[in-house]
């Protein structure tokens, strides 16, 4: 077989011309583009690259700051707590002091009261007691009660202890007034007479001076510098008035413990 090197020569140049055509035209601007757009997309993978970097650093700083917060409401929670409870305990010591203010007035209140009323209960019965007396012995024994109330501070003078005699004696003499006689009546002259002869008899004194004190409940005082001697109905009183008090509170008592099962059952 014979070969034909004009045409193999030509094809080859052929070959060569149409291979540089592929590389010139073609295969160049190909592979041109595809290593722009492999850089392009190695450029993209890499701003992809920061971009999960930089969201990976935002979201641990959001969870680092949303600690933070929770922390903080935390603490807020656990702050405002104790303040609330530190508030309630200050509001239930004042709810006690005011209820326990209140009581104690209450209780002055009542107490108050029960004296005014005692005072008022001692006052009416002395009144009746003395209208009675008074009215018995005028219509019985044809005396009358001033009369019997000189005779028995009279009595009550002459028995004074000596040593009550000898400081009223001398409170008598260092003074320059004279010792003063206190009656819730007028005393008549009689009666004057009587009381000075008395006077004299303990105290060797004379000179005296009459007073009268509506203060004074059905009786006689003699009195000088705050010392005094006295009989009235006002001892009796005070004894009635301090059996009353005892009275009351005993039924006081008995009425508490009376109310203490129920308060024990509530």
């Amino acid at each position: 077989m014979l070969i034909d090197w004009f045409t193999l020569i030509a094809q080859l140049v052929n070959f060569l011309i149409l291979a540089w055509l592929l590389k010139r035209f073609l295969y160049h601007p190909i592979v041109t583009a595809l290593d722009a757009r492999e850089k392009k997309i190695a450029y993209e993978l890499q701003q992809a690259t920061v971009v999960e970097n930089e969201a990976k650093q935002s979201m641990s700083e959001w969870k680092q700051k949303n600690e933070e917060l929770e922390k903080q409401r935390m603490l807020i929670m656990q702050q405002a707590t104790k303040a609330a409870d530190e508030k309630k305990a200050e509001l239930l010591i004042d709810a006690r002091k005011e209820y326990e203010n209140l009581r104690a007035r209450l209780e002055e209140s009542l107490h108050h009261e029960q004296i005014n009323l005692q005072q008022e209960i001692i006052g009416r019965i002395s009144t009746e007691v003395f209208s009675l007396a008074k009215k018995v012995l005028e219509e019985l024994a044809d005396v009358t009660l001033e009369d019997c109330m000189v005779k028995v501070f009279c009595e009550r003078l002459r028995k004074t202890e000596k040593a009550d005699i000898a400081v009223m004696t001398g409170l008598f003499r260092q003074s320059n007034h004279p010792p003063i006689i206190r009656s819730v009546f007028s005393l008549t002259q009689e009666q004057r007479d009587i009381v000075n002869k008395a006077v004299m008899d303990v105290f060797s004194i004379d000179a005296i001076s009459f007073e009268t004190d509506a203060n004074l409940i059905s009786g006689l005082e003699l009195s000088m510098n705050g010392h005094s001697i006295s009989w009235n109905i006002q001892a009796y009183l005070d004894a009635l008035q301090r059996t009353a008090e005892v009275s009351f509170e005993r039924d006081k008592k008995e009425n508490v413990h009376d109310k203490q099962p129920a308060q024990n059952l509530s």
